[in-house]
């Protein structure tokens, strides 16, 4: 494992750190492509235990984000986090992986291959050096390094008191944007979410969103030549998500006939499936 230090002050240290109060000293960096730190970049975090549909939102607007040019910033950990990065490399984009511990740590343990992926095609970085344990005081400050790398945040579910809403609160006091995904107003998860929205923030409808707030183009997508079955099975699912029995009834064709346009449409990363409930994915985030 190759470990790079970019110290304060001198060439690579990335200029964005430089507007926090107490920028690291050193940043300690796992991958090759150090420019990464001066490129546009949006932030996605979230709530580590999050639901289906939030890693399902978390994971697609990454892949559409970095499709657009943007670099992916998130912080390895489970969850919303996780889906971040997993998006943004699916999509042959960018990721970056902000630690809260040493850098010779791959925490949690269980995300220690994707920590290698993205040290191939992005950056791992720590402001602790090698050895350093995790510790929960050091994640909230791992966050404000999140909130300063990238242009926008976006938070995808968060409890009332989650760690992901300390890292809007950098980004509001940097004066960067700040984006929630609405939720339903009774679940725990939406709380902080749906609050942040009540104080101000800009609710997230879609990938468009944010880059329409960072003036940047996104990459043209031609449209996925489907049948017949699956275009009107899409259209259905963009009315809600639904179960296989709701869109036999729904759609009045044979199960066969629905399976299939569901794996048309999964294949064509037009909908997803969790907890045997099917969603359509895309531009616009249906709840």
């Amino acid at each position: 494992m190759t470990i790079r230090t970019l110290k304060r002050g001198r060439p690579g240290y990335p200029a964005a750190l430089a507007e926090l109060h107490d920028p690291p000293a050193v940043l300690f960096v796992r991958g090759e492509r150090i420019e990464l730190l001066e490129k546009p970049a949006v932030a996605i975090v979230g709530a580590r235990s999050c639901s289906a549909y939030g890693a399902q939102v978390a994971r697609s607007l990454a892949r559409e984000l970095a499709a657009a040019g943007l670099v992916v910033v998130s912080g390895l950990a489970r969850g919303v986090d996780g889906e971040a990065h997993r998006g943004a490399i699916e999509a042959g984009g960018t990721t970056v992986a902000v630690l809260g511990c040493g850098i010779d740590r791959d925490y949690p343990a269980r995300h220690a291959e994707l920590a290698r992926r993205i040290a191939e095609v992005g950056l791992v970085v720590a402001e602790y050096p090698p050895g350093t344990e995790p510790a929960p005081w050091r994640f909230p400050a791992r966050n404000r390094v999140i909130a300063a790398l990238a242009r926008a945040t976006v938070i995808v579910e968060a409890r009332e008191r989650s760690g992901a809403l300390i890292t809007a609160d950098f980004a509001l006091e940097l004066g960067r944007e700040v984006f929630a995904v609405p939720g339903e107003i009774c679940a725990a998860l939406s709380a902080g979410t749906n609050g942040l929205i009540r104080q101000g923030a800009a609710p997230l409808l879609g990938a468009d969103d944010v880059l329409e707030a960072l003036g940047i183009a996104g990459r043209p997508r031609p449209a996925p030549v489907l049948s017949a079955g699956a275009t009107a099975l899409l259209e259905l699912l963009r009315d809600g998500p639904a179960g296989v029995d709701e869109l036999v009834a729904r759609s009045r064709c044979a199960a066969a006939d629905v399976a299939a346009a569901l794996v048309e449409l999964e294949l064509t990363g037009l909908a997803a499936q969790a907890d045997g409930v099917h969603r359509a994915l895309g531009t616009t985030i249906a709840a």
